[in-house]
């Protein structure tokens, strides 16, 4: 079993911000795999299905991005799953726009949703896809004003294609396992990755 948590804020007045990326993933692949639609459970909302003939969770945490360890600890022991069994989905500053990256544990880069999440989990030992919203040179805002702002046009023109390649990296941990989903999503030319 596969329990792949979407990062993001609730409410109406998040949607489109680019810290809610994890969202957006997580109902790109329930939508495209036509799961169940969404429950409420843990402090989040969650659906199950399968993908490639393993059993996947969607649980996108609405406990606001600072608590979603308050939300994924109580889910994980319902579901028992291990650290090994958790794939995160979520935005990262540290990479430039369009570019995703499959990673294993690590630090969590002034994340909040990350810090919190391996604060109640007590590891960092979980995997995550990383989709890159970068900075662009010359923004004066800090890091906050940024990935709590909105998608420009541009941006939103390339959004389906970027959330596209995420769905498909979740598929391939599904399918293939986290080495082989690696191997393919994080090489290649930036922002061609998928």
């Amino acid at each position: 079993m596969l329990l792949v948590v979407g990062l993001g804020n609730p409410g109406r007045e998040h949607e489109g911000q680019r810290h809610n990326v994890g969202f957006m993933v997580l109902d790109a692949l329930r939508s495209a795999e036509g799961w169940p639609e969404y429950r409420e459970k843990h402090n989040a909302l969650w659906t199950r299905g399968e993908c490639d003939g393993k059993a996947v969770v969607l649980l996108e945490p609405q406990t606001y991005m600072n608590l979603s360890g308050d939300s994924v600890q109580p889910a994980a022991a319902f579901l028992k799953a291990a650290p090994a069994d958790i794939v995160v989905v979520h935005d990262e500053l540290d990479l430039p726009w369009k570019d995703l990256r499959i990673k294993v544990g690590g630090g969590h880069a002034g994340h909040n949703g990350l810090r919190s999440i391996m604060q109640r989990l007590g590891t960092p030992d979980f995997a995550r896809v990383r989709v890159g919203i970068g900075t662009p040179p010359g923004f004066g805002g800090t890091g906050a004003d940024w990935v709590l702002s909105r998608f420009d046009p541009v941006e939103k023109a390339e959004l389906g294609e970027v959330v596209g390649r995420a769905v498909d990296a979740v598929r391939r941990i599904a399918k293939d396992g986290l080495a082989p989903a690696m191997k393919h999503v994080n090489t290649g030319v930036p922002g061609t990755k998928g």
